[in-house]
């Protein structure tokens, strides 16, 4: 289980109420739009603005698995933070892993995999992840 020190980035989140289910905790799918957000600032913070990215280069990443696993409830009104970092990194696909963490919390509560592949937007054909696109997600700038 990965320990909240193998992640290089954070991003904060309070659960709203909106995002509950009737047991009080965090319904399911709002995990991915967590790890969606995450992900989302990570690459913000390392300097990368995927859409401006994509209208350049005609290139994109496309999801193409999710997993989570839920180790540990999150309630209502909890502060979190979500960790992520660069996992695997091929020719053309990017891992990301995700850890959820209650603020103050050492624990792991929930894990996530999120894995892209990197194509052309007009055939959707993979294609390969540029090495400077690779050093820049996988050497992020410290928080």
């Amino acid at each position: 289980m990965m320990k909240k020190e193998g992640y290089p980035y954070f991003h904060p989140h309070r659960v709203r109420y909106s995002e509950i289910d009737l047991q009080g905790i965090v319904y399911n799918s709002r995990y991915l739009d967590y790890f969606d957000a995450a992900i989302t600032e990570y690459m913000r913070h390392c300097g990368f603005n995927y859409v401006t990215d994509a209208r350049n280069t005609g290139k994109d990443f496309h999801l193409v698995k999710a997993s989570v696993e839920f180790l540990k409830p999150v309630p209502y009104d909890e502060e979190i933070e979500i960790g992520v970092r660069v996992g695997r990194i091929g020719r053309s696909s990017l891992c990301w892993e995700l850890g959820l963490f209650q603020k103050e919390s050492e624990e792991v509560s929930t894990t996530g995999e999120i894995i892209w592949v990197y194509t052309n937007i007009e055939n959707h054909q993979s294609e390969p992840i540029p090495e400077e696109r690779k050093k820049q997600l996988t050497e992020p700038p410290t928080q």
